[in-house]
């Protein structure tokens, strides 16, 4: 190993015939906590989502251990042999390819078990993409929705979106670099174009970049150039402004056409809403045939 364990950390309860659920890095190796170290050290055996994947921070920190790999193809027969580890007395650590398990990634179902049949589960925290974004995002994050990946089928995906279009917190999504104009243009059927996105990329890593843009400019950005298609996303939308400000002027201009000329009910409404008034012109002229003025 290249690492000094502190003696603090190798005199805590770390039993056997128990699931440790381990987050590692989402890209930088050096984002691993020495407790994680130390269990993954310790661990008898690491279920992990991609053996390929989880060698490489294995080789980082010079560890051998012995891996097996749980997804939606060997999930019924590997927690069989997991549970079987697990009555041998084994310590047994679960990792994703990168940040906290089970965030859209496998092994929820693997814990499930566990519970079933009495096991320790302990979690040992570390990184988590989500919550790193939320940390830089410069909005409020008192509350956010978690939704991760949209799946792949357009119609399901819109179906989602327009569950989500009237939320009023922050939507956090995840995305691949394949798939992110098509996302983008989604969010711009669905989502005013003023609201605010931010784009989180490749956290961590060399090529790291947060942008922070409204959604009306984001496809573009995107489109700038191929750099910014490439990486994994985490996708933040602050929904709070999806609630349309038009609404503001809709219940206002309904009254004023009635009672007003073009002209002052266009200043009246600014003075109410102090919102730019060619927005309020543009909007105006939109709904001006729908409105009969006595």
């Amino acid at each position: 190993m290249i690492f000094n364990i502190p003696n603090k950390i190798k005199e805590q309860n770390f039993p056997k015939s128990a699931l440790y659920v381990l987050a590692t890095p989402i890209g930088n190796m050096y984002d691993i906590t020495l407790r994680a170290l130390y269990v993954l050290s310790i661990s008898d055996t690491i279920v992990c989502e991609n053996i390929k994947q989880i060698k490489k921070l294995l080789n980082f920190y010079k560890l051998k251990k012995n891996l097996i790999t749980l997804h939606k193809f060997n999930e019924k027969k590997n927690i069989n042999f997991i549970i079987k580890r697990l009555i041998n007395n084994e310590r047994i650590s679960l990792v994703s390819n990168s940040g906290t398990p089970t965030i859209s990634d496998p092994g929820y179902k693997l814990i499930k078990y566990i519970y079933k049949y009495k096991f320790k589960i302990i979690p040992i925290p570390g990184v988590s993409a989500v919550i790193t974004a939320l940390s830089v995002s410069g909005l409020n994050n008192k509350q956010f929705k978690f939704i991760g990946f949209l799946p792949k089928e357009k119609k399901e995906k819109e179906k989602i979106l327009q569950n989500l279009k009237n939320e009023k917190i922050i939507l956090v999504f995840y995305e691949t670099p394949h798939r992110i104009k098509k996302t983008i243009k989604l969010f711009i059927k669905f989502f005013n174009n003023e609201t605010s996105i931010i784009f989180a990329k490749e956290l961590t890593k060399i090529f790291e970049n947060i942008y922070k843009c409204k959604l009306k400019k984001a496809l573009s950005w995107i489109k700038k150039n191929k750099y910014n298609q490439k990486g994994e996303f985490v996708i933040l939308l602050n929904s709070v402004i999806i609630k349309k400000k038009e609404e503001k002027y809709k219940n206002i201009l309904k009254i004023l056409f009635k009672e007003l000329t073009f002209k002052k009910l266009i200043n009246i409404t600014y003075n109410i809403t102090k919102n730019k008034k060619k927005d309020i012109y543009k909007y105006a002229i939109n709904l001006k045939n729908n409105f009969k003025k006595k």
